[in-house]
């Protein structure tokens, strides 16, 4: 408890704006889906916990063990294809008694932790930059074959992040970002039939709206429906009559915007927007390039899962599984999360400050 109020002391508006988010997310889930209470509290006591323990911990200590954080995250994202539990035809969680967790999620900080220590071993050649795109694509393929296309892209996504900021050769930049705009389009080959179908329902989601639209016109629904203050708690017509799929986890934010309406909305992306801001001035301060290098990578992941997961929640963006960090349901998920910001603070150097 001691520490936890150092950190408020030296960073207030982040760890303030991280645990209104946590505790927002549990008035909301409350009321939503009782179902998965009291074992969800298990998951934010240890999450916090974690939290407490992982910003005490200094940067180049965690960064020492990269290689360490590679091996066993890959071998972690093995096991879910040995003996996972298969859930709507995915193959991503492994049971442990009354509780599950996502190995796709819980090791996505410490592959940051590691390619923000390869990749800043030396100015990126194209040799490196091969090695480097070798190494992640390994647990890309063993996240993607679970089927997670969500987590991989967002994974994908904090990887480039920190390669593009490292030191790389300015024309193999440019290339890179020439290979990567060329690819785009190609990408379309490796989806699902499913995962077509979502991206057409996002397109026009009335040609289907009780197929493959009707996700996302719920959710349109459910954000338009609680106005400025909101139908209450307990009292969401898309929420508490089930007309809203996956309304604690995929849909959380549509379901914060129609029981606590615009002000509960305004709250999550203000809150969110703080940790991301501050998260920036953390890039600034960081002690060396390995540290700006995590931050960058985490500060990628996060923006990325806002944006897409408040746009599809909009109807702005196609569905897919990303959970919105700290409020979504999401055992596994809280934790990454968790981790990744109490690493963040670490690599910041505000440890030093609370020494």
């Amino acid at each position: 408890m001691r520490q936890a109020i150092k950190l408020i002391y030296v960073e207030p508006l982040f760890t303030i704006s991280v645990f209104v988010l946590i505790a927002l997310g549990l008035l909301v889930l409350n009321s939503i889906a009782p179902q998965i209470f009291p074992i969800y509290y298990f998951y934010i006591i240890v999450s916090i916990g974690i939290f407490i323990l992982f910003s005490r911990i200094n940067f180049k200590t965690i960064s020492a063990f990269a290689w360490h954080f590679y091996i066993l995250s890959i071998l972690f994202l093995i096991i879910p294809l040995i003996i996972g539990q298969i859930t709507r035809g995915s193959i991503r969680w492994i049971p442990l008694g009354p509780i599950t967790i996502q190995p796709s999620e819980l090791v996505r900080p410490f592959l940051l932790i590691f390619f923000a220590v390869y990749v800043n071993v030396k100015e990126v050649s194209l040799r490196h930059l091969f090695n480097i795109a070798l190494l992640a694509l390994i647990p890309l393929v063993l996240i993607l074959i679970q089927p997670s296309l969500g987590v991989s892209v967002i994974t994908l996504l904090g990887v480039m992040g920190i390669v593009l900021f490292s030191k790389i050769n300015k024309r193999l930049l440019i290339s890179l970002i020439l290979i990567i705009l060329i690819t785009i389009p190609l990408s379309w080959v490796i989806l699902a039939p499913y995962q077509r179908q979502r991206v057409f329902s996002f397109i026009n989601p009335f040609t289907d709206p009780k197929g493959s639209g009707y996700n996302s016109i719920q959710a349109m629904i459910a954000v338009g429906s609680g106005k400025i203050f909101g139908r209450g708690l307990g009292k969401g017509v898309q929420t508490q009559l089930a007309f809203l799929p996956e309304r604690h986890t995929d849909f959380i934010f549509a379901s914060v915007s129609e029981e606590l309406g615009s002000i509960g909305a305004v709250v999550v992306v203000l809150g969110l927007f703080i940790i991301l801001w501050r998260i920036t001035v953390f890039i600034e301060t960081a002690n060396d390039e390995t540290a700006r290098g995590y931050l960058i990578g985490v500060f990628f992941v996060l923006l990325a899962e806002c944006i897409i997961h408040i746009g599809m929640n909009m109807g702005l963006l196609p569905i897919t599984g990303i959970p919105l960090p700290l409020v979504s349901a999401g055992g596994s998920a809280l934790l990454a999360t968790s981790i990744s910001l109490a690493i963040a603070i670490s690599a910041s150097g505000l440890l030093n400050t609370l020494s």
